[in-house]
C-alpha cells in the first residue's frame, strides 16, 4: 500500500491495476455488456475488418494479451485455430474465461501472469499470431518494453494484430454549451502521453450493473497513435497494416446511432473522426 502523501511506485500502480480489475470482473461477468447468458457472442467484438485482416487462422497458434473474460479469445480459437492461449494479470478474470471455455471443443488454455511477465509465464513458447487491444494499451506504462516482449513470443514470420480505442476517443467528451446541440464533443483530455499516469479512483466500472466492491483506483497511461507505431517498428517488427475507423463496438456517446456489423458511430451530421485503429506488423524471418 502506498503511504499516505507519497507517490506511488510502478510496482504498486500496477498491482492496483490488478486489484482493481479483480473487482471488475464479477460485475462484468455479470453485466448484459458482455452478455454472458448468452445474448452475444465474442465475435460481436470484432470489427468487420478485423477477420480479413488475421486471415485464415487454422492450424495456427495464437495469443490473446490481456484477454480479461476470454470472450474474443474464444471467438479466435472457434476460427480454427490450431491452440489459442488468452493471458491475464486479474485471477478473477482468468478464473471466468476458464468457466466461460468449459465445454469447448477448441484448443484453449488461459494463463494468470502479467503481461510483463509474458515471455517467462509461457514458458518460452512462440506464436504465429498475437492479438490483443480493445482497452489494452493504456495499462502499460513503457510500450517500448511491451513491444519487445512481443517480438519474443512471435516466431520468426509470425504477426501481431492490435485493434486499440484510438487517442482521439479518449481526448473526447461532451462538454454542454448554451450554443451547441447536447451530445456535441470537444477535446478535453490529453491526446499525447508524457504527462506520467492517471490516477482514476472510480466506484463504477464501464458496463451496467453494481459498483465495485472495494479496489476503486486504477492508473491508466496515455500513448498516441505514434507512440505506438515507434514502439512496435523499434522492437523490429514491419508494419503492414495501419488503419483508423469511425466505429466502436458499443456507443460510448450518447448521441451515437448504429452501423455496420452491430457497431457504433457517431451521426452523420457530426465530423467523421477515428474512433479506434488496427495495426498489423510482423517478425521477419
Amino acid at each position: 500500500m502506498t503511504q499516505p502523501g507519497r507517490e506511488p511506485t510502478l510496482p504498486q500502480m500496477l498491482a492496483a491495476n490488478e486489484r482493481n480489475w479483480d473487482a471488475r470482473t464479477p460485475v462484468h461477468a455479470a453485466s448484459d455488456f458482455y452478455g454472458l447468458d448468452g445474448s452475444r457472442t465474442g465475435t460481436d467484438w470484432f470489427a468487420p475488418f478485423e477477420w480479413s485482416d488475421l486471415g485464415d487462422l487454422r492450424g495456427r497458434n495464437v495469443l490473446h494479451l490481456q484477454c480479461h473474460l476470454g470472450t474474443e479469445t474464444r471467438a479466435l480459437a472457434e476460427q480454427g485455430a490450431q491452440h489459442t492461449v488468452g493471458l491475464d494479470f486479474s485471477r478473477e478474470s482468468i478464473t471466468q474465461a476458464r468457466k466461460l471455455a468449459a465445454g469447448t471443443a477448441a484448443s484453449l488454455e488461459f494463463v494468470h501472469a502479467d503481461v510483463h511477465d509474458a515471455v517467462a509465464a509461457l514458458g518460452g513458447r512462440r506464436f504465429d499470431v498475437v492479438y490483443t487491444g480493445k482497452g489494452a494499451l493504456c495499462y502499460l506504462p513503457d510500450l517500448n518494453r511491451w513491444a519487445q516482449i512481443v517480438h519474443a513470443l512471435l516466431q520468426p514470420g509470425g504477426m501481431l494484430y492490435l485493434v486499440e480505442f484510438h487517442p482521439l476517443l479518449n481526448s473526447l467528451g461532451p462538454t454542454p454549451q448554451p450554443d451547441e446541440e447536447p451530445g456535441q464533443l470537444r477535446l478535453s483530455r490529453d491526446y499525447l502521453g508524457g504527462r506520467g499516469p492517471l490516477r482514476i479512483d472510480n466506484p463504477r466500472t464501464y458496463t451496467d450493473g453494481p459498483p465495485l466492491d472495494g479496489a476503486t483506483v486504477s492508473y491508466e497511461w496515455r500513448h498516441g497513435l505514434g507512440d505506438v507505431v515507434q514502439a512496435v517498428a523499434g522492437a523490429g517488427l514491419r508494419l503492414d497494416v495501419l488503419r483508423e475507423t469511425d466505429l466502436l463496438p458499443w456507443p460510448r456517446f450518447a448521441a451515437m446511432v448504429p452501423g455496420e456489423g452491430g457497431w457504433w458511430r457517431l451521426p452523420e451530421h457530426q465530423p467523421k473522426v477515428p474512433l479506434m485503429f488496427a495495426l498489423r506488423a510482423v517478425r521477419p524471418v
